[in-house]
């Protein structure tokens, strides 16, 4: 098993976001520290457009995390509804 990440600024922005992938990712493991938000998933960690905008209550382009993104591990795949991060073996 491999782990994947993605590291967000903690901001107002990104509150909303990072609750989304949280709720899409019941495995993930969330590190919240005064400049940043770590979260480490096993295997994939999937972003999902949808919920996000559930939390936001508006429409949110996926290209937007890429504003408060600091950095990342995995493979990435990403389209209009979706990013994921995954290790492949």
């Amino acid at each position: 098993m491999s782990t994947v990440f993605i590291a967000l600024q903690a901001n107002e922005e990104t509150r909303p976001i990072i609750d989304a992938i949280e709720i899409d990712n019941p495995k993930a493991v969330v590190n919240r520290q005064p400049a940043m938000v770590k979260i480490d998933a096993p295997d994939h960690l999937v972003i999902r457009r949808e919920t996000i905008e559930e939390q936001l209550g508006r429409a949110f382009d996926l290209q937007e995390l890429q504003i408060n993104l600091i950095t990342l591990s995995g493979n990435v795949d990403e389209d209009e509804d979706t990013l994921t991060l995954t290790w492949n073996s």
